[in-house]
């Protein structure tokens, strides 16, 4: 099938993004004029897909030659410490998306950065490493007509409301698995014996409400930005659509923050039954304390090297003996009529 991608030029006289102040110079790097792009496209109608995975050297000299895109969005793909935004230009967008991954080397997750270029009859999107929800549904538009016509026919704004909503889509999962460890939490932490795995579940579940919220919370801008310039490429009746989305970054957000006043009283219930255990040990040990305490001062005069009544006799020493039972006795009842013990 042949190609239908046009270059749209960038007019400088149209709304240009400016670099930040601290954004840092990326070298070009030299592309293998030998190897062949790893690009995939899928087509309907007018429109056309493309998706780059790991973009290298050769992949950004394919992007220069088929668009005409802003050397500063090819500059943003090679780079690895972008924030999500969305660049307006006269004839295309720019996004930059950052999603959620369980990086199975750090046992925790991460953010996988997703670039979109979105233009009037084609889309490029361009993950930093493999996302499954855009790879499942490249992949089924790939493979089945049914799907291409339900998710390519209604134009670019379709479909690209179609990625966005698969990707958040699939966050909610990972967002109920971190519920499901606040409940196990939960309930550990009044089995006697497990404080350490408990503290230690804990600072990792923490680390993970961490790290999605960082990953929300600079895109829900982005998404309210999004919803603003949809206009340009998706029909009127579909605007509805981006709304959804909207909201349910919200809904993740609020989920978030109740997991977070969750752990917090976790971990403060947590210290509590700690904190409880350990005045326990006192306890036992204190009562330990008083109680020997006189017995070990009756035994310490008794003991001394000067003359004491009944020394050298044997009766002597089991009116001791007797002195010290009756103290501890008289202790132990004055302790449980107290309540102390």
């Amino acid at each position: 099938m042949a190609s239908r991608i046009r270059k749209y030029p960038v007019l400088r006289s149209g709304r240009m993004r400016r670099r930040g102040a601290g954004a840092a110079s990326v070298e070009p790097l030299v592309p293998d004029l030998n190897a062949e792009p790893r690009v995939e496209h899928v087509e309907h109608d007018d429109v056309r897909w493309t998706n780059i995975e790991r973009p290298g050297p050769t992949e950004e000299a394919w992007l220069r030659d088929t668009f005409d895109f802003h050397e500063l969005d090819i500059e943003d793909i090679r780079s690895r410490n972008q924030r999500p935004k969305i660049d307006e230009y006269d004839d295309y967008l720019f996004l930059i998306l950052h999603l959620p991954v369980f990086d199975k080397r750090v046992g925790r997750l991460n953010a996988a950065e997703l670039d979109i270029f979105i233009g009037p009859d084609y889309l490029v999107t361009i993950p930093n490493e493999p996302l499954k929800p855009v790879e499942y549904l490249f992949e089924r538009c790939k493979s089945h007509e049914d799907t291409r016509e339900q998710r390519m026919s209604q134009g670019t704004g379709y479909l690209l409301y179609t990625i966005v909503d698969d990707a958040f889509t699939s966050f909610f999962p990972m967002l109920r698995k971190i519920g499901l460890k606040l409940d196990s939490i939960e309930e550990d932490i009044f089995i006697e014996g497990r404080s350490r795995e408990v503290v230690r579940d804990l600072s990792n579940v923490k680390q993970e409400i961490i790290n999605f919220r960082k990953i929300i919370r600079p895109q829900r801008a982005v998404l309210r930005d999004l919803e603003r310039v949809k206009s340009r490429f998706i029909a009127e009746d579909l605007e509805i659509y981006f709304d959804d989305i909207v909201d349910a970054s919200e809904r993740m957000w609020d989920m978030l923050e109740n997991y977070k006043e969750v752990v917090e009283a976790i971990e403060a219930t947590n210290e509590s039954v700690i904190s409880h255990s350990v005045n326990d040990v006192l306890r036992v040990l204190t009562v330990f304390s008083v109680f020997f305490l006189p017995l070990t001062l009756i035994a310490s005069v008794f003991g001394m090297n000067n003359h004491v009544p009944g020394q050298n006799s044997i009766v002597g020493f089991w009116v001791v003996v007797g002195a010290m039972v009756l103290t501890l006795a008289g202790m132990l009842a004055y302790f449980r009529r107290r309540g102390w013990l």
